[in-house]
């Protein structure tokens, strides 16, 4: 038995339970929690049983009132002979019902020529406006809102109060910092963060951009103080005042945290040569990079064997334009000769101190070559088992030893690290915890940074993951799989015995084997494929694959009518897989799609990522349907070996009802 919830402001999932145990038990259930909650039971016998019961649940949140003038109308007195309007919301469910008071007198539509009571547009009764026209001495007073549920469930009445005077005045605030502020690591920061007018007195709250504040924050008030920054502190620091009135007031200021960090330098041999090598008599140029926070302050020096270099006719000291390559500084020596051969150090620092200097040291001399990369013989191809540790290796040759990049290079897919490159010092790329999809062809490459900036030189390793396939139970198409087995075809297929050791399990078949059935587990177009080992093992292993099962359309979807617009409408389209264990991994849905009564069908592919588990409700919008159209649909499963079964359902336009009454 499994429970689904697939209805409401949440997808929840939850995991199989014991056939003996048909109960769902939610404790302190929350709202999000309300919806459609789907029993499903099967026992591989026919088609699984459904049912499904609507939960809902009641809740009355605290109303607030906010209080708002015609717009073009301020003046100094904000809420002086002025258009008032006071609206009150609260989140419930079922709907809220509003009524609201003027000390003990309960206000109507109607009863007071200078009051209007009214509902927005584009509303469902979840807020109500008492309008205040062109406002009277006996207007200013104490307003009162009660939200009520009609005591469904037994929750009461909630009710908040607002004071409106002629000093009722939205808020003003003002930093007593600067914009922005600059520190070092480790220093304390302090935003204060006071109010200049509002009426009643506003809250003062303190937001980041990036997310959260810092767990390390103190708050005071208006104060905020962070008592070591950090890099990770720094971001856009907003201060917030609210008194319900108008619209909150917002200042913002910037931090930013001193930094220095991944120096890295290259060498440039002589551009208007073909030859990547380094000689007497022609242009070297040697770059250094920094990141550097903030980089107005960023500065550089250089020096040869300790001693202070300065830009000359011949070796020209130059920075790059930061919008083209940020932090970097080049030293272009100018017809190389034997004396120029040293070590060249340049050195970054920031102005404002307080970080410690990145010195780059680069030797320019005869042994300065450009990086050379093989692969050892016995590293590729390179076989694992699954789960192993295993190191990929590349041998980088050359002075200076440039940093080796990693990537894939059959398949666009993310490295093991989640990047899709990742950094190597040493030519070596460890993998823990091998898995099969790791399988496949790696690229390895020189990068410019730490080397020379020539032509990246690559190589290729090829990685093979073992793995075993097995099954406690294994009923095969025994006709195909025999025949792969050395048996002559066509003949009546019989075996002594076969025994296929897998792991820790074996997998018997004694003779003779049964003919299959119409409901053997795997389908008769399976294909029985036996694959050796290799290294480990003398034995074979049995694996199953082949064409995917029908996928079974799902007809309980709740409020299936997405979008509906005057000319179109859209569908959410749910199904879920019939045995998909039972054959290879779908990777893909073929979609077809015609309007009722013509031929022509549209298909697209709807890719699968990942497993798709015995249950798993799937679902795709259609879009663009014509009203009031009807369409057939038709799905196909694609595995490696092809396309499997497809199921064809027809889908219908039929008009929503009143809003208001579909939630009953």
């Amino acid at each position: 038995i499994r429970w689904t919830k697939t209805a409401g402001s949440a997808s929840d999932r939850f995991q199989d339970s014991s056939v003996f145990n048909e109960t769902l038990r939610i404790s302190n259930i929350q709202r999000h929690q309300g919806g459609r909650y789907y029993c499903k039971a099967e026992n591989g016998l026919g088609s699984p049983a459904i049912k499904s019961i609507r939960v809902d649940v009641y809740y009355l949140d605290d109303p607030i009132v906010t209080v708002h003038q015609s717009i073009g109308e301020a003046k100094e007195q904000f809420y002086y002979e002025r258009t008032v309007f006071l609206r009150c919301v609260a989140n419930s469910n079922p709907p809220v019902r509003y009524s609201w008071r003027r000390g003990q007198e309960v206000l109507l539509q109607g009863s007071d020529k200078g009051v209007e009571i009214y509902e927005p547009f584009f509303t469902q009764g979840e807020t109500k406006i008492l309008k205040l026209k062109n406002l009277r001495p006996q207007d200013y007073a104490n307003y009162s809102c009660i939200a009520s549920v009609r005591n469904v469930c037994s929750i009461p009445d909630k009710m908040v109060s607002f004071r409106l005077s002629n000093k009722t005045a939205s808020p003003s605030i003002k930093l007593l910092v600067d914009d922005p502020i600059v520190v070092n690591p480790g220093e304390a920061i302090t935003l204060v963060c006071v109010t200049t007018g509002g009426e009643p007195a506003p809250s003062l709250t303190w937001v980041r951009s990036a997310g959260i504040l810092p767990d390390k924050t103190v708050l005071n008030g208006g104060t905020l103080t962070i008592p070591a920054i950090t890099s990770e502190d720094a971001g856009t620091y907003s201060c917030i005042a609210n008194n319900n009135v108008g619209n909150p007031a917002k200042k913002s200021t910037n931090i930013i945290v001193r930094a220095l960090k991944k120096g890295r330098f290259w060498i440039t041999p002589d551009p208007y040569h073909k030859d990547d090598n380094i000689q007497i008599g022609r242009e070297v140029k040697i770059s250094c990079q920094v990141e550097a926070i903030p980089s107005e302050e960023l500065t550089f020096s250089w020096f040869k064997n300790g001693r202070p270099l300065r830009s000359s006719e011949r070796m020209v000291i130059t920075q790059t334009d930061p919008d083209v390559s940020p932090g970097t500084t080049n030293l272009d020596i100018i017809d190389l000769k034997f004396t120029d051969f040293g070590t060249y150090t340049c050195v970054a620092s920031l102005k404002g101190g307080g970080i410690s200097d990145i010195s780059i040291d680069v030797n320019i001399s005869s042994s300065t070559v450009p990086p050379n990369l093989t692969v050892p013989q016995e590293k590729s191809p390179l076989v694992t088992r699954e789960g192993d540790t295993i190191e990929l290796q590349c041998q980088v040759t050359g002075k200076p030893k440039p940093i080796i990049l990693w990537s894939r290079a059959d398949k666009e897919v993310a490295m093991p690290d989640g990047a899709m490159q990742t950094e190597s010092y040493d030519g070596i790329l460890r993998i823990v915890n091998v898995s099969r999809e790791m399988t496949g062809t790696y690229r390895c490459q020189t990068s410019q940074y730490n080397g020379f900036n020539v032509k990246p030189r690559e190589a290729l390793v090829q990685l093979i993951v073992q793995f075993f396939l097995c099954s406690a139970e294994c009923s095969l198409f025994w006709y195909l799989c025999f025949s792969q087995l050395g048996h002559e075809k066509g003949a009546q297929r019989h075996a002594t015995s076969l025994q296929l050791p897998c792991a820790r399990s074996s997998v018997h078949f004694s003779s003779p084997l049964p003919i299959p059935g119409p409901r053997m587990p795997l389908r008769r177009e399976t294909a029985c494929l036996v694959t050796p080992v290799s290294l480990f093992s003398p034995f074979l292993v049995l694996s199953p694959a082949g064409k995917a099962y029908a996928p079974e359309f799902y007809y309980d979807t709740y409020n299936p009518l997405w979008q509906n617009r005057p000319r179109v409408y859209s569908y959410s389209l749910q199904w879920t897989q019939m045995n998909p264990d039972a054959v290879d991994r779908i990777l893909a849905y073929r979609l077809g799609i015609r309007q009722a009564g013509q031929q022509r069908w549209w298909e697209q592919e709807i890719t699968v990522n990942g497993n798709i588990q015995k249950g798993e409700l799937i679902t795709y919008n259609l879009t663009e349907l014509i009203k009031p159209e009807a369409y057939e649909v038709r799905l196909t499963p694609i595995t490696r070996f092809g396309e499997g079964d497809s199921t064809i359902r027809v889908i219908k336009y039929s008009a929503p009802v009143n809003p208001h009454l579909r939630k009953y």
